[in-house]
């Protein structure tokens, strides 16, 4: 066996051994994962600005106030996180469920306006907590909070299982294999396992300052065109490519298995959406610590 060919088994069993322990944990299943949110929390950071930078940490200073000691916030990559912490008390916080995701059917045409009733849904508190972050009258307890929940829920419409759905609550009703790993679900695997081999078998690092063409190739839209893509991906990319078809002609099996080959292939569409969630959440931090007025979305 060559060493490529064993590096990339090697890669396939610590990336199992990893999915194995996450499922372990509670509150596991969330869009990208814990390792994927703080990822992107991580891109945006080496891509703001200095002085935006510097607001964020002013603010996190203020993490105290927030009254959530079993989930600390001592800086941006736990501020990725902090939302889904937060489904351990969801007797306070479980109004805020909803707003993880907004799944259209894959085989309907999409419509951005629709599934969000009451601005319930990951597009518009997006656009609602970014408003909020922004606002420099408000106390600084409150921008807080809409931090995590923006640059958190930046990352989770990211996540083609959290915009595209096939009657399956976004794959999580799809028990699925990965690899020599049985009996998963497909979200949790796009969640956990393909996200982390995407991330920690990148080459360049996904964590690092990006060129102003990457930006240009990578970032720009807004929450509704972010949402549509992932949309898009669910449809053309993760049905067909864990069911070999199409999953607008007929019903699919509630059973699948993802094949090595898949995963490989399943593996750059990955990386390219932590990629492009990271340095969109570093174009929103930018806007909304810009001094003056209420920003506008970029």
């Amino acid at each position: 066996m060559g060493h490529r060919a064993v590096r990339n088994r090697a890669a396939h069993l610590i990336g199992a051994l990893a999915l194995l322990l996450a499922a372990l944990l509670p509150g596991s299943a969330q869009a990208w994962g814990y390792f994927g949110h703080r990822t992107t929390a991580q891109i945006a950071l080496a891509n703001v600005r200095p002085e935006t930078r510097a607001a964020i940490a002013r603010l996190i200073a203020h993490e105290k106030e927030l009254g959530t000691p079993e989930c600390r916030m001592s800086d941006l990559a736990d501020a990725a996180t902090w939302p889904d912490c937060l489904r351990g008390a969801y007797w306070r916080w479980s109004y805020t469920f909803a707003w993880h995701y907004r799944t259209a059917p894959v085989c309907e045409a999409y419509d951005a306006k629709k599934h969000c009733s009451g601005g319930n849904c990951v597009t518009a508190q997006i656009e609602r907590n970014f408003r909020i972050l922004s606002d420099e009258s408000l106390p600084a307890n409150v921008r807080l909070e809409a931090l995590a929940f923006m640059v958190h829920f930046a990352g989770d419409v990211h996540m083609p299982l959290h915009s595209g759905d096939k009657d399956d609550r976004g794959g999580n009703d799809r028990v699925t294999d990965y690899g020599i790993v049985p009996d998963l679900n497909l979200h949790s695997i796009w969640d956990t396992a393909l996200a982390e081999r995407a991330i920690t078998a990148a080459e360049p690092p996904l964590v690092r300052r990006y060129s102003a063409e990457e930006k240009a190739a990578l970032a720009g839209g807004g929450p509704a065109e972010w949402g549509r893509e992932s949309w898009q991906i669910a449809r053309d990319f993760v049905y067909p490519n864990a069911f070999d078809r199409d999953p607008c002609e007929g019903d699919l099996p509630d059973e699948t298995a993802l094949t090595q080959e898949d995963i490989v292939a399943a593996v750059p569409v990955v990386e390219r959406r932590v990629t492009q969630a990271g340095l969109r959440i570093a174009d929103l931090l930018d806007a909304a610590f810009a001094p003056g007025a209420v920003s506008a979305l970029p």
